[in-house]
């Protein structure tokens, strides 16, 4: 028998059933110390300990056939003694973590410790002593009154208190949001296992150690097993080890497997031995403790960068150095007033306020507001993108796809239903443009045909009946098994006829093969052999062709030229992919093949068929969004399939091209990429998608690209953003993608682009209204405090217009619902600056229209208040700053239209957050200007 022979013979099924009450034979850390082995050392332990596999099993309590019974009591007990298939994630932070962390900000701790100093100076008052000696009314800095001095410092304090919960408060929801996302995700994993001898998916969370579990090509191995049983199985071991080179997976040499590789070729079952934090997977998290996220490291970069030395830090020291040398100059050297040892504290009580304004400076020249406002945007859309069946893994990726400019995508699954179904077949001789019946095909001929399909595929693979059959597993190999019901045949009937030990090797599908291969063993010591695959790939294998007498005849090159051009070529026109069936006999008079020379084996096949298999388009993809599609198919399948999808029209037939001559015009002789993709190329065949990735970055457009197989994984990993599908996509791509779409549904690519291109608008509001505040602000902030020695708008009060400005109008522009208007629109590209230039003309225009007005009420609304109050300057600075807050809340208006749209008020109401901000802010204001007007 073969190294990797599928079955194991003689073998009687020791257990059954768990004993539920007593314990297991077999510990967590002797399976822990087994799964640290590798190769010959783990096949080692496992004979000296157990025996086989079978013992590892019969210590499970498991059976290697029938998996467990999947009685609830046994599941129970299993996850007490091995634990759950769940990595823990990092204890979330409590909220009054979050609060301590928002106090670290170096701004507010600034503003705190000033304002603390100003607090306790306000009481001071120098004993037997004259403040006017102490220079009391130098400059527009006047002593407040003991009664209410210390209202500001008190104020700030207050003000810092709201700002730091509301910070909190947004840390704690942002975190509870992803960690929402992170369990959707998880829910969304499933594997197969076989339980009761039933093949049934579970979520990953729910397997168990002694689950058996099928696995197959494409798959992310969820826990560590033990081989039962393998074919052709190769691993990649690359995210463990580092090694990039395929491991073969064998009963006699490596049997160990491990979670978090891939499955890359083959398939077979294995016994689960580890899973959650007892598997390898498990254990370097643990040893790594639980990291922070992406999200927390992008939000620390941000403050970072905001914190770093910029114009406000340099506009906040020249303010209080102009002030300080006025304060000196004036008191001490206009005046001559000498410096008294009493006077101290209120020499330093002047320094502490100039200190604030130099500080309100710098508050309101950094935006703050932004890495808010990108949050609640991304963690915003995210949440509605799930209920458009988009399930996004990296928040990042719904910016990048408002901004694609080329759209690669796979046909099947993605255009097409991924449901195939064989609409014809060609056969003895004769092309049936539809299913024919069993009776009209010689029954050597038909027994061969149903035989072949049904053990020459992975056992995963099946049709569930009820309503509209759904396909599990390869959907091509569930065509042909829907073949053999359309023939009034079942396929599960011949499977169960066959022993598991006649199955002696399978050669498994893959990117070189493009052909799977099963041979059977007989009573007599004869072999035969049943082939699928491409047929341009398989009829060159061919030399006898079965005839309508059921009899084979030679199959020379002329006939399959003839074959290709009278059926291949008709079939692939109409969008079909064709699948040629073969088989072939090794006689048992003649010596062993070498099996493991597969040139020699896959040859001298004999044709059985070459069936047909449609793909329905899916009909919300005809036209509509610019696609490049790019298949693996024959260029006329592709080319029929791009025509149906509206991707080409009529007369565009040279768009299509074929992966050779594409790789001819964009390739030197060395194989380097001296040109870039032909923009007007839609229609691509046999082409690979890292070219595509290749080409298109070179003219830096921004790629998304679409993927559901195991090979995509790559492409998916270097585009820009990418696409798996949820319900066809294997676990590789799934890991490799950004996005998932949960229905498989092109259509849903469409909601990521829309809501993608409103994500990046939302920043883009924002960033326009943020600007202008902190052009205004600082400009204001700086001019008042040269000119009058004292800042127009108190510290306090720039901490109340953060407050408003940053926090709650990043919420309502954050959360503007997005249009159909928005697909209208090209998308910006990858070197498009963030700040376009109508942006600019908005931000200038609105920070000169309240400069006037803030400077007209500063240094002209003094003159006009004079006869109507005798606290000219609190009335004066109070009206100053309330007309500052409502230029801004109306502002607030203007933000939402930021591509020259006159009507500022569209489609206002559809946003209620955003009407409630605006009517709250507004209320808060009106009712606060008593207070305000007391503090300034």
């Amino acid at each position: 028998m073969a190294n990797n022979s599928v079955a194991y013979s003689g073998v009687k099924n020791s257990v059954n059933e768990a004993n539920h009450a007593g314990d297991f034979g077999i510990t967590v850390e002797e399976l822990r110390a087994l799964m640290e082995l590798r190769s010959t050392d783990a096949l080692q332990k496992i004979q000296d300990c157990y025996g086989d596999v079978y013992g590892v099993c019969s210590r499970l309590k498991t059976s290697p056939h029938e998996g467990l019974s999947g009685n609830l009591a046994d599941l129970e007990r299993r996850q007490e003694v091995f634990g759950q298939n769940i990595i823990p994630p990092k204890k979330p932070k409590t909220f009054l973590q979050l609060v301590w962390e928002a106090l670290q900000d170096v701004t507010l701790i600034i503003l705190e410790i000033a304002a603390i100093i100003s607090l306790i100076l306000s009481f001071y008052r120098p004993p037997g002593s004259d403040n006017e000696l102490c220079g009391a009314s130098t400059g527009a800095v006047e002593e407040e009154e003991g009664e209410a001095g210390w209202i500001e410092g008190g104020a700030i304090l207050v003000s810092v208190v709201c700002v730091v919960l509301v910070t909190a408060f947004n840390d704690w929801s942002k975190e509870k949001q992803f960690r929402g996302l992170q369990n959707r995700i998880e829910q969304e994993q499933k594997f197969t296992v076989m339980r009761g001898g039933q093949v049934i998916q579970i979520p990953v969370a729910d397997i168990v150690v002694g689950d058996v579990a099928q696995i197959k090509y494409g798959d992310l191995l969820p826990a560590d097993g033990v081989l039962i049983q393998g074919n052709d199985l190769k691993i990649d071991e690359s995210s463990l080890t580092g090694e990039s080179d395929l491991v073969k997976k064998t009963l006699e040499k490596d049997p160990l497997l491990l979670s978090g590789t891939h499955v890359m070729e083959g398939s077979g079952k294995m016994v689960v031995t580890a899973i959650g934090v007892n598997s390898q997977t498990g254990i370097i998290f643990t040893l790594l403790g639980a990291g922070e996220n992406e999200e927390e490291k992008e939000k620390k970069e941000k403050k970072s960068m905001l914190h770093q030395p910029d114009v406000g830090l340099v506009m906040s020291a020249i303010t209080v150095i102009i002030l300080v040398l006025y304060f000196v100059i004036d008191n001490f050297w206009v005046q001559q007033r000498p410096w008294l040892a009493e006077c101290t504290p209120i020499y330093v009580q002047y320094f502490v306020k100039f200190f604030i304004i130099g500080v309100t400076v710098l508050v309101v020249a950094v935006p703050e507001g932004l890495p808010l406002a990108v949050t609640i945007s991304l963690a915003y859309s995210v949440k509605k993108m799930m209920k458009d069946n988009n399930l996004v893994r990296h928040l990042d990726a719904c910016e990048t796809m408002g901004n694609a400019t080329a759209i690669c995508s796979d046909k099947t699954g993605t255009l097409t239903m991924n449901r195939m179904t064989v609409v014809q077949a060609y056969m003895t001789e004769k092309h049936y443009r539809k299913i024919p019946d069993a009776e009209s095909i010689p029954e050597n001929v038909l027994q061969l045909l149903i035989t072949g399909i049904s053990v020459n595929c992975a056992y995963t693979s099946k049709i569930l009946e009820g309503g509209l059959p759904r396909h599990v597993g390869n959907k091509t190999e569930c065509a042909l098994l829907g073949f053999i019901l359309d023939l009034k045949r079942d396929y599960q009937d011949v499977r169960n006829e066959i022993p598991e030990e006649t199955l002696f090797k399978v050669y498994t599908f893959n990117s070189v093969r493009k052909s799977m291969s099963t041979v059977l063993k007989n009573n007599d010591g004869s072999y035969r052999m049943f082939s699928k695959g491409a047929s341009e790939i398989v009829l060159k294998k061919c030399f006898k062709l079965m005839t309508a007498s059921g009899e084979a005849k030679i199959f020379r090159p002329r006939d399959r030229d003839d074959m290709a051009k009278s059926v291949i070529e008709p079939m692939a026109s109409e969008g079909l992919r064709t699948i040629c069936l073969a088989y072939r006999d090794f006689p048992a008079g003649e010596p062993e093949p070498d099996w493991e020379n597969e040139n020699d084996i896959l040859s001298g096949l004999t044709c059985l068929a070459v069936v047909g298999i449609e793909d329905p388009v899916r009909p919300e993809v005809r036209g509509g969004i610019t696609v490049r599609m790019v298949t693996g198919d024959n260029i006329n399948t592709a080319r029929a399939i791009a025509t149906k999808c509206g991707i080409l029209h009529p007369g565009e037939d040279f768009l299509c091209v074929e992966g050779k001559e594409f790789n001819r015009r964009i390739r030197n002789e060395k194989g380097e990429v001296t040109s870039v993709l032909p923009p007007a190329v839609p229609c691509l065949s046999l082409v690979f998608y890292c070219i595509i990735d290749s080409t298109v970055c070179e003219q830096r457009q921004v790629v998304a690209v679409t993927g559901d197989g195991t090979n995509d994984g790559p492409a998916l990993k270097k585009a820009d953003v990418g696409f798996a599908m949820g319900i066809a996509g294997t676990d590789v791509a799934k890991e490799a993608s950004d996005i998932i779409l949960t229905d498989d549904n092109f259509s849903s690519i469409v909601k990521a682009v829309m809501w993608g291109r409103n994500v990046y608008d939302s920043i883009s509001k924002f960033l326009q209204f943020q600007l202008t505040v902190n052009v205004v602000a600082v400009i204001v902030a700086f001019t008042g405090a040269c000119i009058t020695q004292d800042s127009p708008l108190k510290a306090v009060q720039m901490l109340w217009v953060n407050l408003i400005m940053d926090t709650f109008a990043s919420l309502a522009l954050a959360t503007e619902p997005p249009t159909e208007s928005l697909l209208l629109r090209k998308p910006y590209g990858r070197n498009k600056p963030l700040i376009s230039r109508t942006m600019m003309k908005n931000i200038l225009g609105h920070a000169v229209y309240q400069l006037v007005v803030v400077f007209t009420l500063l240094f002209v609304g003094e003159y006009c208040i004079v006869s109507y109050c005798h606290s000219i300057s609190n009335l004066h600075y109070t009206i100053v700053f309330n007309t500052f807050v409502m230029m801004q809340l109306f502002n607030e208006i203007n933000a939402r239209k930021i591509h020259g749209e006159r009507n500022v008020f569209e489609g206002i109401f559809n946003n209620i957050i955003f009407c409630s901000i605006v009517l709250g802010t507004f209320i808060i204001q009106v009712s606060a200007w008593s207070v305000l007007f007391q503090i300034t």
